[in-house]
């Protein structure tokens, strides 16, 4: 199976060990705690699952179509990557909103785009599939989500 797909499951589906992880999250990003460690030991998991499992599970809002998400990808330092990745957003009908790329190291940059969903979009995860299958991504992360 392809481990770049996305998948909409119902909460009762969802072993526990990943929905700690999510309140895990929600604890460090409104300061409540101030290390992972914290975080882990109010939810009652690991650090290690904590850290293995942090970027592949965040909730879902039904309400995310019309709003912005922030992502994070490294891309190789080649002419016309960059162009494809805001070609791809583009051509899926979503507004780039913000763009800051770092200056390239051992050949890979980081890339960080802002992108507003329009409300009629139907599935979200099209888009960062269409983006991960360009030549010369390496990685993706959606960072933020409003």
């Amino acid at each position: 199976m392809d481990e770049g797909k996305y998948f909409i499951v119902k909460k009762k589906a969802v072993p526990e060990v990943l929905l700690k992880v999510v309140e895990a999250k929600r604890l460090l990003d409104s300061e409540k705690v101030v290390t992972v460690q914290e975080a882990a030991d109010i939810v009652g998991i690991s650090r290690s699952s904590f850290y293995k499992y942090k970027d592949d599970i965040f909730p879902f809002h039904e309400n995310t179509r019309g709003k912005t998400i922030t992502f994070m990808l490294q891309i190789d330092d080649k002419p016309g990557i960059l162009s494809s990745v805001l070609n791809c957003v583009s051509k899926n009908g979503v507004n780039i909103l913000t763009i800051h790329q770092s200056i390239p190291v051992n050949g890979i940059a980081s890339l960080t785009l802002s992108i507003e969903i329009p409300g009629q979009f139907e599935d979200t995860a099209i888009i960062f599939e269409a983006i991960e299958a360009l030549e010369g991504i390496h990685y993706t992360k959606i960072l933020a989500r409003e």
